[in-house]
């Protein structure tokens, strides 16, 4: 049964990174109790930077029992200026052993050899079998203003993609190729948490959690999982009393 979303606003974008590095250190706790490991998927974008700087900060994390994947990744070098990996590691990642952070070799010339070798390393680390998708303890996410997430864009082809793991999708309007996590994936996760912040993602929001629009993070719920949305109240702005 696919998971409903729990909404939680905040009163602004600062507040919003308090509460999701909250939410997360409660997570990894949680997870290296029961399982001595906390597996994480980041977001890139803009938006997740905040985040990342302030659990950096922090020293109750288990950064050692934490291993880090990329929900998505540009089809460019590490060191990138687009590069989520680049933004993550300059944020917060230079503070974990090396070995614990898994990052998708944009460099390669061929974006499908690139989402072939992910996939594949994702295998291995989480031992699969044929048929079985990793179970991400943490998922993060951010949103589009065109609904996007990770990089599902609307319109692109990954969105009908249902066997892969990791796929290098096409996005027409940067006239390149995005390598990101599947539906699969991201709905095989025990909590994906989506950050969602400024007026500029209000309709998108609106139309996830209230409207009718088949947007691409709207298809985004875990069959086994928790979903929780946070957002400042900007982000929150068109959405209607009941559910803010």
């Amino acid at each position: 049964m696919a998971a409903q979303p729990e909404i939680r606003i905040l009163n602004n974008a600062a507040d919003m990174f308090q509460a999701a590095a909250d939410e997360f250190a409660g997570l990894a706790h949680a997870a290296t109790r029961a399982n001595q490991r906390f597996t994480v998927a980041l977001s890139g974008g803009s938006t997740p930077k905040s985040l990342y700087t302030l659990l950096a900060s922090r020293s109750d994390i288990p950064w050692k029992q934490i291993y880090f994947f990329f929900g998505d990744e540009r089809h460019v070098p590490p060191d990138h200026p687009e590069s989520n990996y680049r933004m993550a590691h300059t944020a917060m990642l230079a503070h974990v052993p090396p070995e614990n952070v898994f990052r998708v070799r944009g460099e390669l010339a061929d974006a499908n050899a690139a989402a072939l070798g992910y996939e594949q390393s994702m295998r291995t680390f989480f031992r699969l079998q044929p048929g079985e998708f990793p179970r991400f303890d943490l998922t993060l996410l951010g949103l589009g203003p065109d609904g996007h997430t990770a990089s599902l864009f609307p319109g692109s082809a990954a969105l009908h993609e249902t066997q892969r793991l990791v796929v290098a999708n096409w996005v027409e309007k940067f006239n390149s190729y995005r390598i990101t996590f599947t539906y699969p994936v991201l709905n095989h996760s025990a909590c994906v948490l989506f950050l969602a912040s400024g007026t500029e993602k209000a309709h998108a929001l609106h139309e996830i959690l209230e409207g009718s629009e088949d947007l691409p993070a709207k298809r985004v719920r875990p069959t086994d999982g928790r979903l929780i949305w946070m957002s400042d109240r900007d982000a929150a702005s068109g959405l209607s009393g009941s559910t803010r």
